[in-house]
């Protein structure tokens, strides 16, 4: 699959398919192949709970904007 950047908005009539991958907290922090703006799905990020998170560079961030953790 290719990979593309965009440097605006982007729109789509069918909506879109974002990869994501299933892990815990330890293991996305533990993660050596991050790339800024990947999602992953954290089985328990948002104080136990599942989210999302985005790799900022530094942190997993979760929809709450704060950083992911277990408890």
């Amino acid at each position: 699959m290719a990979r593309t950047t965009f440097s605006g908005p982007v729109a789509s009539t069918n909506g879109f398919i974002a990869p994501t991958y299933t892990v815990t907290t330890a293991n996305a922090i533990a993660a050596a192949d991050k790339t800024i703006g990947q999602v992953v799905y954290v089985s328990n990020g948002l104080a136990g709970a599942p989210c999302l998170a985005v790799w900022d560079g530094s942190n997993w961030i979760s929809p709450a904007g704060t950083a992911i953790a277990a408890a």
